[in-house]
């Protein structure tokens, strides 16, 4: 292959840093590997400082290189970020390593990922919940996520005893309060289509204030403590945006002693995340592990020329859904509300409702 020696070569150079996770190219090939023609490219990941195990996008993003190496040949490499310091020697690394594409998760790498765009324009980036500031090497991976949010805000108000419902997030940023805010108006359409009044804490898009915990980090006391005041103020389904964040919400819901419940983000946290199964209603997914795969085959496997346009998860492509309803009580049936769901669901893709208010 044109490009093995020169990997091989880079390889070499890199395992000397003992301060970076290189994977993928270093690990033995499975039983899945081996039955798949292997392609002469090499798609590269750099992660957020979560780890490729936070159960989030992360771990998504990891997911859709390993399901691209197994189905369709391509080779993997990839970079474990610990702090921020990180982000910077890690996207070197895969540019040292001659990688094909290298896709930088989260928001957090986004300038960092600019700038070794901007610097090496011979080379294909992608950035995860990010933008480009003009670079066309970089493709943006963003979602609609007020698409599924905005059905999981009509879940959540059928599922409310009290009719209190509540969200907040790691940051406030876009990535974060598009979720809040198609939660908010989902729930206020649950409340005007029976005649009840819904209230949302956390969150008021119409002057953009809410409850946020500066950061990201899992399951934080400030997070916990954000939780147990929406509680306190009636809530009864929550919707933590912020990575993992439900150990946080699932100790202030037991500690209130309510019949609380919680919706994910990103993944199908009731199946990713089995000890928090019990209070997971749903979850707003993030199906970054398609969007890696799609990106990866069309030039890999279909040699479509890479472009900096944006792939945009929404629910019609599927980049974005709900998982599977669990735990819900609510006294409309669970079968009247899933088809409700669906009807909701087929007036955003056709453009007749806006989950945006």
């Amino acid at each position: 292959m044109k490009k093995i020696t020169k990997r091989a070569l880079s390889g070499l150079a890199l395992a000397g840093a003992a301060s970076l996770v290189l994977a993928g190219c270093a690990a033995a090939p499975d039983a899945s590997q081996s039955a798949v023609e292997q392609l002469d490219y090499l798609a590269c990941g750099v992660s957020d400082e979560g780890s490729w195990n936070d159960k989030s996008f992360n771990q998504s993003v990891y997911e859709g290189l390993t399901k691209s190496r197994d189905e369709l040949g391509v080779q993997i490499q990839d970079a474990e970020s610990t702090t921020p310091d990180d982000f910077a020697p890690n996207l070197q690394a895969m540019i040292d390593a001659n990688c094909d594409l290298t896709i930088a998760v989260g928001f957090n790498l986004v300038d960092a990922v600019n700038k070794a765009a901007e610097a090496n324009p011979e080379v294909n980036f992608v950035t995860v919940d990010g933008w480009s500031n003009g670079a066309t090497n970089l493709k943006p991976i963003g979602y609609s996520m007020n698409q599924s949010s905005y059905l999981a805000g009509y879940l959540a108000a059928a599922q409310s005893a009290s009719k209190v419902v509540g969200t907040y997030g790691g940051m406030q940023i876009p990535a974060v309060t598009d979720f809040m805010t198609g939660f908010y108006y989902g729930a206020q359409a649950w409340g005007a289509d029976n005649g009840t009044t819904v209230k949302v804490v956390g969150w008021n898009p119409t002057n953009e204030t809410g409850d946020f915990i500066g950061d990201f980090t899992p399951n934080s006391g400030t997070s916990k403590a954000i939780a147990a005041a929406q509680i306190q103020a009636g809530a009864d389904v929550i919707f933590p945006v912020g990575g993992d964040q439900f150990g946080a919400v699932s100790e202030a819901i037991t500690e209130a002693g309510i019949d609380g419940r919680m919706i994910g983000v990103d993944k199908d946290i009731a199946a990713t995340s089995p000890e928090y199964s019990k209070w997971v209603l749903t979850s707003a997914e993030k199906r970054m592990t398609n969007a890696v795969y799609d990106i990866i085959k069309a030039i890999a496997v279909d040699k479509q020329a890479f472009t900096g346009d944006a792939y945009i998860g929404t629910l019609e492509n599927g980049g974005t859904a709900l998982s599977a309803i669990t735990n819900y009580t609510g006294k409309q049936s669970q079968a009247d509300v899933e088809a409700k769901l669906e009807e909701l669901k087929a007036g955003i893709i056709a453009g007749d409702i806006n989950p945006l208010g």
